[in-house]
């Protein structure tokens, strides 16, 4: 079954989400915003999503190996202190029904601030928007390139 895409069906709103993804990808920058999202996308099992932002961070020159790490951060020795809160972050409110514990919070606050901290939850919170939009709808993920 054919499914009218959101953006057609809800245009003012689905407008008002691609301003927020603008101001995150401002606020957060575009490697630590398609970092979260990709995790979230992970979680959330929306495979458009996944092959969206590990195509962005392949462009934007992460490494191949890093961009797969991402599924098993908490092992990997690839990513940052910074990087590391806020996919742990996204972790959390991701699965959000455990909340995000006090120590979590302080730590990611100490690192990002209370601004950055808050840009950072809007990033998931997005993320989980579009995560939903690309599964609900069935949004088709592209063709591999030879």
């Amino acid at each position: 079954m054919t499914r009218t895409p959101i953006s057609r069906s809800a245009r003012e709103g689905y407008r008002k989400v691609v301003e927020l993804d603008n101001y995150i990808a401002d606020a957060l920058g575009p490697d630590l915003m398609n970092l979260v999202y990709l995790r979230a996308s992970f979680l959330n099992g929306c495979n458009y999503c996944v092959d969206s932002h590990s195509t962005d961070l392949r462009t934007g020159g992460m490494p191949e190996r890093k961009i797969v790490s991402v599924s098993t951060w908490e092992e990997s020795t690839f990513f940052t202190e910074r990087e590391r809160l806020a996919l742990e972050l996204t972790d959390d409110v991701t699965d959000i029904a455990g909340g995000v514990s006090d120590d979590l919070w302080a730590r990611a606050e100490a690192e990002f601030g209370e601004k950055g901290l808050g840009d950072l939850i809007l990033a998931i919170g997005t993320i989980a928007i579009w995560n939903r939009i690309g599964i609900s709808t069935h949004l088709p993920t592209p063709p591999l390139e030879n």
